[in-house]
């Protein structure tokens, strides 16, 4: 029976090629598409999912307020949190606290023992509690992973990392030593090989070093500084700090006792007019819903992962539409089919399931031709998602079962309607011919067709908002000018004479004609490590502080940038007391200090909060966006120092043939200044430009989505305006004898499709509307939505599908007459 039911299946597939071929291409493309989509959003929403008690961990993240006015929000606490509550709280199992060494861009780790040194700048490098690798579920290819990081001066480094600085030794009981420009230098022990950091962790790093190293730092006045300061301390908080709370726990019944630790810990907080809030964030929701500052990375996008599931079930919803659209409007050229079986004995359920098996065949075929499409394609979807998938990926059981689920669904949803229409038609009307011009099932083909074209329509508009918040963002001026500027990091390993170094370094590149100026400065416009303090105008009380970004820069910083001065004047070595007294602050900063105008400014005294330590303004200067404009603009106050800085910018002013030369150029004097040092650069453009690498791939996933979608769309208009030119192709013959034209003909076939989309059309302007206004509201700064997007994306659908249309409807325009009323 079964046999007979696949072969009668077979065999319609191959009497309605045409047809046939078109469910299954478009159905393919469609599940292809979902497919390729449904990894993404696995991928982003799976962050920490290897974690063994990944529902039972939390990150403890800080907000700050000065009276009622919230300040700071922070993902690092402060080194004493993570002990103190898990001796105060029986519901904390544990604790890990890892202190973040790659927001330093001056980090250098030595295998000194290698011939010649290997000397690696690092980013990814952690200082971790032992409890950090069996806390978050990490095995080991070599060491013991609850004791790896237990002691001092001893560090876990991942195998590719080990391979770079060790080769094909083993690195076990290896040394490397640690140096950054703060003169640390740690020398520590290999006692464990990871073999793998997943890709989908917030927390990513190639080395760790034990917590307990930080302990052994020491200074000449204090022997004890390494622990008071990062075990025992609760005025810096730069450490990220994770519980394991006890399974059942309730995390709020936990924050609600952290006032009262706090207010033990910190007693003099009401003094200083502060509250400090502990949350407990968890650990599965930080990539994707955590906006703080100090992130160890630039998290995903809840937003964008939610748009890319809903676009993949709009194209896979449009590809199972051609499907029910295609097979009802074929159903009637099976009448005839159907009348006999049922004359010959035929039950409804026997048809039925003849047609269903139909369904599934095609839907099957869809599948397999799907799961090739993904596998030919994932390199190229790698490259416009940013992930890492592999063939592998497709293996994976939640893979395999969605593939099963995706084939039985479709089975059911698109094949069921279809098999309902066919196996209810009456054997005597059937016989009789009366089906034959029957309008049955129109308005329902009809009804999906307008859905279908909505959801493109809607993609593709939400596609013009998406690149033209982009170019808002591109393109919008952000206070300071960051083309043309090369920065050059500052070097781990500081010769002996540093000020006479970094003076050598200065004068190398000045000489180069290309090299316009040169400024240093501890931060740079797009690097999310902020330094933030309370600052406030002299002889005034701590609840008029108002918090700022604190900077550094040299004499040069603001002609580099090309920044405003709005009053006053820029720090200049004529003034031997700016590096030590003097403020340059923002036009922002002024106001929020209650200056009336930049010039009201000048000349008055500020108390930095924290350190009891006064200066006086001599600059106001522009506002200039320091992140993305997706937050706002946060006052600035700058300190003068010539020999701090942590970036050196170079503008220069050269064509892309000379690039290399002033590159070459710029290498040669770090080198010299620096020896021993890797040379690391970027150009600025690039580097603040990429806090929207999000929403530029979003751009591009979005428009190549709305592009397939678009296609398989008009793969089913392709059908259906064949189908309705094989029906009335007598009545195309009768018309063409009386003296109709073939452009009238053309107009009477395509008029009804025309109609269709322009209600398609109207019907996605409130959607689209709501959706990408959601989406846009999530930044700061951003664009109005354009009638324009609506009015481009209803042109490309309308223009496209009456091509579509117009390959069936010409060829019915252009046909003999004589040929047409011998049709049948």
């Amino acid at each position: 029976m079964i046999q007979t039911m696949f072969s009668r299946a077979y065999r319609s597939f191959l009497k309605n090629k045409f047809f046939s071929i078109l469910n299954m291409l478009g159905l393919a493309i469609g599940m292809a598409v979902f497919l390729l989509i449904a990894q993404y959003v696995k991928f982003e929403t799976g962050y920490e999912d290897f974690v063994p008690e990944g529902d039972n961990t939390y990150r403890l993240t800080l907000d700050t307020f000065l009276g009622p006015e919230h300040v700071h929000s922070t993902a690092e606490n402060f080194p004493a949190a993570g002990p103190a509550l898990t001796a105060a709280l029986p519901e904390i199992e544990n604790y890990a606290r890892l202190y973040n060494m790659g927001f330093k861009n001056n980090v250098v780790i030595t295998n000194e023992e290698a011939l010649p040194p290997v000397a690696i700048k690092q980013r990814r490098f952690l200082y971790a509690d032992a409890s950090f690798l069996p806390m978050m579920g990490y095995t080991l290819t070599s060491g013991d992973v609850n004791t790896a990081l237990a002691e001092a001066n001893t560090a876990v480094i991942t195998q590719e990392l080990a391979h770079r600085y060790f080769g094909n030794e083993d690195p076990i009981g290896k040394t490397l030593r640690m140096q950054d420009d703060d003169n640390n230098n740690e020398l520590v022990h290999i006692t464990g090989v990871i073999p793998h950091v997943p890709d989908n962790t917030h927390l990513k790093f190639d080395i760790l070093f034990s917590y307990k190293t930080l302990f052994t730092r020491t200074r000449p006045d204090r022997p004890d500084f390494g622990i008071a300061r990062y075990d025992n301390s609760w005025t810096r908080n730069d450490m990220y700090t994770f519980v394991q709370l006890r399974p059942g726990t309730d995390p709020h019944t936990v924050e609600a006792k952290l006032p009262a630790i706090i207010t033990e810990k910190v007693p003099d907080l009401k003094e200083r007019n502060e509250r400090y809030v502990m949350t407990l964030q968890p650990l599965r929701d930080i990539h994707l819903t955590s906006r703080l500052s100090d992130e160890a990375e630039a998290n995903g996008d809840e937003s964008i992962v939610n748009f890319m599931g809903l676009i993949g079930l709009f194209v896979l919803a449009i590809a199972w539409i051609n499907y029910v659209n295609l097979s009802t409007a074929k159903a009637l050229e099976r009448a005839k089919e159907v009348g006999v079986r049922k004359v010959m004995g035929a039950v409804r359920f026997q048809l039925i399931r003849q047609f269903l098996a139909e369904s599934a065949i095609v839907n099957l075929l869809s599948v397999l031709v799907a799961l090739a499409v993904v596998g030919a394609a994932l390199p190229s979807f790698n490259m416009l998602s940013g992930l890492a998938l592999t063939p592998a990926h497709l293996f994976q059981p939640w893979f395999i079962a969605l593939v099963f689920i995706l084939w039985a669904t479709g089975t059911i949803l698109s094949g069921f309607y279809p098999a309902i229409v066919l196996s209810s038609f009456k054997p005597a009307t059937i016989l009789k011919g009366k089906l034959k011009n029957s309008t049955r099932g129109i308005v329902l083909r009809r009804a999906l067709v307008v859905f279908q074209f909505m959801a493109s329509v809607a993609l593709i508009a939400g596609t013009f908002i998406v690149y033209t918040q982009l170019n808002f963002m591109m393109s919008r001026d952000i206070g300071v000018n960051i083309d043309q500027v090369l920065v050059v990091e500052r070097p781990g390993v500081m010769p002996e004479q540093r000020e006479s170094a970094i003076d050598v370094f200065n004068n190398e590149l000045r000489k180069d004609p290309a090299v316009q100026s040169v400024a240093s400065s501890t931060t740079v416009p797009g690097a999310q490590r902020e330094w933030k303090a309370q600052i406030k105008r002299y002889g005034e009380t701590n609840d008029k502080s108002t918090t700022v970004i604190l900077n550094s820069m040299d004499y040069n910083f603001t002609d580099v940038f090309k920044m405003k001065l709005l009053a006053g004047r820029t720090f200049s070595q004529t003034y031997v007391q700016d590096p030590d007294t003097s403020l340059v602050i923002t036009a922002s900063a002024a106001k929020a200090l209650g200056f009336k105008t930049p010039g009201d400014a000048i000349g008055q005294t500020l108390t930095f909060s924290d350190y009891d330590f006064n200066s006086i303004i001599v600059g106001v200067v522009n506002d200039y966006h320091q992140l993305s404009l997706k937050q706002t603009i946060t006052p600035v106050v700058f300190q003068c120092s010539a020999y701090d800085g942590e970036f050196y910018s170079v503008r220069i002013t050269t064509d892309h043939d000379n690039l290399e030369r002033t590159l070459s150029t710029v290498q040669a004097a770090y080198e010299k200044s620096f020896p021993g040092n890797p040379f690391d650069y970027f150009f600025l453009d690039d580097y603040f430009n990429r806090q929207y690498k999000n929403e530029r791939q979003f751009g591009v996933l979005f428009t190549t989505f709305a592009t397939l979608a678009l296609v398989i769309g008009c793969l089913g208009l392709l059908g259906l305006s064949a189908y309705t030119a094989v029906q009335r192709t007598k009545e195309i013959g009768i018309r063409k004898v009386l003296g109709s034209s073939e452009g009238g003909i053309f107009v009477l076939l395509s008029k009804d499709y025309v109609r269709l989309i322009a209600l398609s059309i109207v019907l996605s302007v409130p959607l689209v509307y709501f959706l990408m206004n959601s989406w846009l509201q999530r930044f700061a700064y951003h664009t109005s939505i354009s009638p324009f997007a609506f009015i481009g994306a209803g042109a490309i659908v309308l223009l496209i599908s009456l091509l579509t249309v117009s390959i069936q409807t010409l060829r019915a325009a252009r046909t003999n007459p004589v040929d047409s009323l011998r049709y049948e």
